[in-house]
């Protein structure tokens, strides 16, 4: 990372970040060019492992590439805002916290998993505990991804 004076290290802080955020992009491989999607989520950090769950269709062009490849890039940030630069365009800036990270992507078929990974994603969405049957499961898909590394980063205002 170039700005070290930016780099977030604390767990702590890095899983604020994750959980204040409510939008991830997933970055996959689509032939030539990148596909970046945004998605709600939830997400559990465990042992070092930090694994998103995220929900989808039950087909589309997000699985098809998941399933041709499942190396996956996220990134996620919040709290950003404009700095003004007054009359001088280049001290323009934005305040932010961010977290980036690679990892494996896959599609749950574990049915308690499921229902786990979607009462993570509405809980970090609403704030709420939700009750999730098998039933509902069967409507959607549910994406896990499992992060091999993470960097976080933070411009906080002054």
């Amino acid at each position: 990372m170039r700005r070290k004076d930016r780099e977030v290290t604390d767990i702590g802080k890095i899983l604020e970040i994750v959980e204040k955020a409510k939008v991830l992009h997933l970055g996959l491989f689509d032939g030539e060019f990148p596909y970046v999607v945004p998605l709600h989520y939830g997400f559990e950090y465990t042992d070092g492992i930090l694994v998103f769950y995220l929900h989808s269709a039950k087909e589309g062009h997000k699985l098809d590439l998941i399933k041709e490849n499942p190396n996956v890039c996220i990134e996620l940030e919040c709290d950003v805002s404009d700095i003004s630069g007054g009359e001088n365009p280049c001290k323009y800036s934005s305040t932010y916290a961010s977290v980036m990270g690679r990892g494996k992507a896959e599609t749950v078929q574990d049915v308690q998993e499921k229902i786990k990974g979607l009462k993570l994603l509405m809980e970090n969405q609403t704030g709420r505990g939700f009750e999730i049957d098998e039933k509902m499961t069967s409507a959607v898909e549910v994406i896990k991804v499992v992060l091999s590394g993470f960097t976080a980063k933070a411009r906080p205002e002054n």
